[in-house]
């Protein structure tokens, strides 16, 4: 045996001795746990997720119909947790409280180079298993956009990046317990 075969050799022995024992722990915690992050007992099945609400006052009429399709897509296709109504082992509702505009970055000439629109959602979280895992709590986020371009110009885009920021933070607290 030549000393890269025996080279090779060594190290994929020394691999399959090492990796061994990672795998058989891998599966002796306690609960689901995924490289997704979802960190839930076993017995959740089910998730309700209520309509939100919009009391912002502003944005598009569709806002909170938008947002509440959005967090159940996300849930349905990021956890093994059916989508149910109007109850379910998890309950998760909100409310639109914020959606505004305002400038950030002023320039020389008295106005401002970008502007900001900011959303904040209050959610109120439910676990019918475990109790002290309850909350409410509010999210929010934001997105710049040049003064050159209108708010009706970029407002789906900037939307659609805000929803996705506020549904991953959503769910971490939510079903990661992050």
């Amino acid at each position: 045996m030549n000393s890269k075969k025996f080279l090779l050799f060594f190290t994929f022995a020394h691999f399959k001795l090492l990796i061994l024992p990672l795998l058989l722990m891998m599966p002796s915690g306690c609960g689901i746990y995924s490289f997704t992050g979802i960190n839930l007992d076993p017995s959740i099945k089910t998730i309700a997720i209520a309509n939100f609400y919009n009391n912002a006052g502003n944005g598009p009429a569709n806002l909170s119909q938008s947002l509440s399709e959005r967090l159940r897509d996300y849930y349905q296709g990021n956890s093994p947790l059916k989508i149910t109504s109007p109850d379910g082992d998890l309950l998760l509702s909100g409310t639109i409280v914020g959606y505004d505009v305002t400038p950030v970055a002023p320039s020389g000439d008295q106005s401002a180079s970008l502007n900001r629109l900011s959303i904040r959602v209050q959610v109120k979280f439910v676990n019918n298993f475990d109790e002290t895992k309850n909350f409410e709590s509010q999210f929010a986020a934001y997105e710049d956009f040049a003064q050159n371009r209108t708010l009706s110009q970029v407002e789906g885009e900037l939307i659609t990046v805000i929803f996705d920021r506020i549904i991953y933070d959503v769910f971490n607290k939510t079903v990661a317990d992050w």
